[in-house]
């Protein structure tokens, strides 16, 4: 099976090819560049140096999201407009989980950190079963950093942190977390498009591909656009029942 993973959800962008288990080549970026600028140059060059023609592909997974807003619609785009042209499916890839997939086979569970800003993270709670396969303890969401650590704490188990979140509330981890835990090194630390192909096979393979029309990215919560004009319509509806 041949897929196209593809990563853009935060500041890393990254773009692989795997094939029938093989991880056959991976371009990954975490610079200050946007990822319209990086992402499909990024993908030109994985498809040229593994060798494998885009029609080829059995489909192409994007991670899906939660994320940067505008990382999830440029990576959205990309991977529905190539699955468009090729008459390919979108397999989506929940961000966290593709986080978590970095660790396979760890002991204890795995918790994601990403930063939402506002005070909040995008996190979810991960254990990889005896067979191997990922296991969700808790579902991704948008939280408090003190509410999931108040889980995290209560579940007993060694975890495993991981994402831009640990640098952001590196001392709130070393203070608040009173189970065993580690923070995953830098080569492990971070998003991978080699992660999201590898999940990308599964999921297909157990019907989770969908057509490219039906994909869309899943935001958790609303922009600053969004909320913003629902604080000016707030603010104009106790005007006038003043």
């Amino acid at each position: 099976m041949k897929i196209l993973g593809i990563d853009s959800s935060g500041l890393v962008a990254s773009a692989a090819v795997t094939v029938d288990g093989l991880l056959v080549a991976e371009f990954t970026v975490n610079n200050k560049q946007t990822h319209s600028q990086t992402l499909l140059p990024m993908i030109d060059q994985v498809v040229i140096m593994s060798g494998i023609a885009l029609k080829e592909l059995d489909g192409i997974a994007v991670s899906e999201g939660p994320g940067s807003f505008t990382g999830l619609r440029i990576g959205s785009s990309t991977a529905k407009g190539m699955a468009l042209a090729l008459k390919k499916p979108v397999i989506p890839v929940p961000t966290l989980e593709g986080l978590a997939y970095r660790l396979a086979c760890a002991d204890g569970v795995i918790c994601p950190l990403m930063d939402a800003r506002r005070n909040q993270v995008y996190t979810g709670v991960y254990r990889f079963a005896k067979d191997g396969t990922l296991e969700c303890v808790i579902p991704q969401t948008a939280t408090a950093l003190s509410e999931i650590l108040q889980k995290i704490n209560g579940l007993g188990e060694k975890v495993h942190y991981l994402g831009d979140g640990t640098a952001v509330y590196r001392e709130i981890l070393q203070k608040e977390t009173t189970v065993t835990f580690d923070i995953a090194p830098l080569h492990l630390n971070r998003q991978s498009a080699a992660a999201v192909a590898a999940l990308g096979a599964l999921y297909l393979e157990q019907g989770k591909g969908v057509e490219a029309k039906e994909h869309t990215p899943v935001y958790l919560r609303q922009s600053q656009a969004e909320r913003e004009r629902a604080k000016r319509l707030r603010e104009q509806s106790v005007e006038k029942e003043g």
